[in-house]
């Protein structure tokens, strides 16, 4: 069995690494190709999760669609498939990096194998294009690795062949928890992040927000905004951190909107294990990332979701994630309330994670080889 893995973005690269590790651990041949969908954000992970990186793509340019990624990822990792020739090709996720190298596979007759399937909204346009880069990834994969029992019915549901599906938890509970046993462990690691993310120092209670899905484009993301600065405004004792995303359009409305306002931090992106140092430092956490809803309730912090739906409903149903929406006053509304209740607070981060126990990656790879016959 040789297995290629491919990802192209930094939460992709963050779920991947746990895999690619085991893959080593067990000394089964593999090799990784990296898109580069997100160039900055994707080498940060790749200094704090060290995985070999056999190809990158390098495809990354400034403003382009989800057109021309998808035909630069086709393009070019078709012809290292050609080469290759790997026994399956694994992605993650929902990205169009995700997608087009399903279908470079697919293309190339290589099985597919999807780690994180079966995650819906069921609306194509929350979140765009996402919802449909996985949906089409369900039709074209040979084994689908879903992260929860609710994941593995969605699929079911759509025609997918019980005894291709392998419930396993999600990995980045894997990555996750490793990582946090080294935060925990090297003072020199911490005291590094520490310095560069001064904030850390400040008295009070931190809340770390992200915010950067193309429906929160124009209008929505400046009502999130401004509920921002209203929190701030109220209460004297919170102060808000927020690393930017890259986006052109997420940037000049976090400028426009956040600029100098007292009690907001605008940082760049960190790196993964600054993110979640302050993760664990935060006393709430504001996102519409879905990997920060599965990761959120292993350090017990509240997530409010800053979407319309999630894809993600289990956490929501555990208690530990509320899903409040994009409006201005909903969400000032819904964060004065965590802020001001501490016995909703602590009922909500005292709820279990529902997406994994850390040993994910161990699940799929037995998986692998249980489906090549450990050959």
């Amino acid at each position: 069995m040789r297995v290629c893995v491919v990802f192209g973005t930094r939460p992709e690269g963050i779920k991947v690494a746990p895999v690619v590790f085991e893959l080593q651990r067990r000394k089964i041949p593999h090799l990784v190709i990296a898109t580069a969908q997100h160039r900055q954000l994707l080498d940060d992970v790749l200094s704090v999760m060290p995985m070999r990186v056999d190809y990158d793509l390098d495809i990354m340019q400034k403003g382009q669609t989800p057109s021309d990624v998808t035909a630069a990822v086709i393009g070019r990792l078709s012809v290292i498939l050609k080469e290759e020739r790997p026994d399956i090709v694994l992605v993650q996720g929902d990205t169009t990096s995700t997608l087009a190298s399903a279908l470079a596979a697919y293309y190339s007759g290589i099985p597919v194998g999807h780690i994180e399937a079966g995650l819906r909204t069921y609306d194509l346009k929350r979140p765009y294009p996402e919802e449909g880069n996985r949906r089409m990834v369900s039709q074209i994969a040979s084994l689908h690795f879903a992260p929860t029992e609710r994941a593995k019915m969605n699929l079911i549901r759509e025609q997918i062949a019980e005894d291709k599906i392998v419930v396993t938890g999600n990995t980045v509970i894997d990555a996750l928890l490793s990582t946090v046993l080294r935060l925990k462990s090297d003072e020199k690691l911490r005291v590094s992040i520490e310095k560069n993310c001064d904030w850390l120092k400040r008295g009070g209670r931190m809340i770390l927000v992200t915010v950067h899905r193309r429906e929160s484009f124009g209008e929505p993301i400046r009502n999130v905004f401004t509920a921002f600065r209203r929190i701030v405004g109220k209460f004297e004792d919170v102060f808000i951190v927020y690393p930017v995303h890259p986006n052109p359009n997420v940037q000049v409305a976090a400028s426009e909107v956040l600029r100098s306002v007292k009690g907001i931090f605008l940082v760049e992106p960190l790196d993964y294990a600054s993110f979640i140092l302050n993760m664990m430092r935060s006393y709430l956490i504001l996102t519409d990332s879905g990997g920060i809803q599965e990761e959120a309730p292993s350090l017990k912090k509240p997530v409010l979701v800053l979407r319309e739906v999630t894809e993600r409903p289990e956490a929501v149903e555990a208690g530990c994630a509320k899903v409040i929406g994009m409006d201005t006053e909903r969400i000032f509304f819904e964060t004065q309330r965590l802020l001001n209740d501490y016995s909703e607070y602590n009922r909500m981060a005292s709820k279990q994670n529902p997406f994994g126990d850390g040993n994910a990656a161990e699940r799929i790879v037995t998986a692998l080889e249980t489906h090549f016959g450990a050959r």
